[in-house]
């Protein structure tokens, strides 16, 4: 019989950690908050007096003392080899943010660790259930743009200190990135073309540094060609400057074409000729509302012995990408991305 509640430690929380709790809150009803962790312990607190739970300031106390019997790690890239390693020891089951790690030796011995430990492990790509995402794939399925021809994803933003709060941001560090832009928020971005257009073989694109407080880069423009011999365009761009409205994707098929709204809010219509000004196939949802059924997916593996929607390994994609990114930037060529 499956058990009712999965009790959860949130390690690391800070600005990311609030769209996960309100998803958890709002979606993810077998999700039980009981250990929250930080080493700022007004924030531990903050977040342990919201959800009922016990707040700690180190991973070492609460293995020790807390009631949970899964993580959700959001911290920094460089500690999330070290810190699920350490999970996994303890028996964890362990839901840890994008990106798996900075580097794919790395990668390899947290999935080496995960499968030896025998727990639930999954790696945090909420985009896989974006609610736009997942219409636009069905969209797909049903042939309503008919065979892909193309498709662009434009990660592009206004720079916001939303997600630079600390006093030393960690995300301006590149030893702790692992870069910039494009293997952090931009693996938003690229899992969805992987999903409607297939494994990415290749990969030539340039980066740039506008924000120069950002030891990553802050641009990059690439091409990315698949396995199946279609092109794609990605971008992605933190600019201090005013943007006009653009769509975050844009999907061209021999029939018409799908588009998702920029900004987080969204929102997807098709172009087809039924509907040369646009039907409207999904009021916004947004990227906030991908967190609770990421949780739910999570907690129905662990609880029932459910698949995930996408294994750990799948994220590897992005990754992969990402440093075919930066390999082509300097090497000014075409870069494969699983070579």
């Amino acid at each position: 019989m499956a058990e009712d509640k999965l009790k959860m430690a949130l390690l690391g929380c800070g600005a990311i950690a609030r769209f996960h709790l309100d998803g958890i809150v709002e979606h993810a009803p077998r999700v039980e908050v009981t250990a929250t962790i930080d080493t700022d312990p007004q924030r531990a607190q903050r977040y342990a007096s919201e959800t009922g739970g016990t707040a700690f300031t180190s991973l070492d106390e609460a293995l020790e003392k807390g009631d949970f019997e899964a993580i959700t790690i959001m911290l920094p890239h460089h500690l999330h080899e070290s810190t699920a390693l350490q999970c996994f020891e303890a028996g964890k089951h362990v839901l840890l943010e994008k990106p798996m790690a900075p580097n794919l030796d790395a990668c390899e011995r947290i999935l080496a660790a995960a499968k030896q430990s025998g727990v639930v492990f999954m790696v945090a790509e909420n985009s896989q259930y974006w609610p736009e995402i997942v219409k636009a794939q069905q969209m797909i399925q049903a042939g309503a743009i008919g065979d892909i021809i193309t498709a662009t994803a434009a990660f592009v933003m206004e720079f916001d200190d939303y997600w630079f709060k600390d006093k030393k941001p960690w995300r301006y560090d590149r030893e702790q990135t692992g870069g910039g832009i494009s293997i952090d928020g931009g693996a938003h971005w690229i899992r969805p073309l992987r999903i409607w257009l297939g494994e990415i073989d290749e990969v030539v694109a340039v980066t740039a540094r506008p924000v120069e407080q950002m030891e990553g880069e802050s641009l990059a423009r690439a091409l990315f060609r698949f396995k199946s011999g279609m092109v794609a365009v990605f971008d992605a761009m933190m600019l201090e400057t005013v943007l006009a409205p653009d769509a975050w994707w844009r999907i061209k098929g021999t029939k018409g074409e799908i588009t998702i709204g920029g900004g987080f809010s969204g929102g997807i219509r098709l172009f087809d000729e039924e509907h040369r000004e646009g039907k409207l196939l999904m009021e916004a949802q947004g990227y906030a509302q991908s967190f609770g059924p990421e949780h739910a997916d999570f907690a129905a593996a662990v609880l029932d012995g459910k698949a995930l929607e996408a294994g750990p390994e799948q994220s590897l994609g992005e990754l992969r990408t990402a440093l075919a990114i930066y390999r082509s930037a300097e090497s000014r060529s075409w870069e494969k991305v699983w070579e």
